[in-house]
């Protein structure tokens, strides 16, 4: 099997997927240092086009998946106060098994989200 990870994201607020919201990918190190290995845009149906690290890309970790919901939801709903109560999203989880598939789904409104492990 290989190995990938992938992430979506639904407007909750709107009721469709979230088109072209900025996300980073973050590689965390046990020593405290981080890098940034992508940046990337989600498409029209809230996915990136291709998984954000897939095959000998992916290895045993601790990651970090940054949302930029404030700028997002600033293009896309009127009259949001501000500063906007969300702005940048912070995912951190771990991939124990570098083999396996990792669906990291963010569910947002310009108020609340929601994750999990999908598939």
């Amino acid at each position: 099997m290989v190995g990938k990870l992938t992430t979506h994201v639904l407007d909750t607020a709107q009721g469709y997927p979230a088109r072209q919201m900025k996300v980073e990918l973050w590689l965390l190190g046990s020593d405290g240092e981080r890098q940034l290995l992508k940046t990337i845009h989600t498409n029209k149906d809230g996915r990136t086009d291709t998984p954000l690290l897939a095959d000998e890309e992916l290895k045993t970790g601790i990651y970090e998946l940054i949302f930029s919901v404030g700028d997002y939801f600033a293009k896309h709903i009127d009259n949001l106060p501000q500063p906007a109560f969300l702005n940048r999203v912070p995912l951190q989880f771990g991939i124990a098994d570098p083999n396996s598939h990792y669906h990291v789904p963010l569910l947002v409104s310009p108020w609340s989200y929601s994750t999990y492990r999908g598939s």
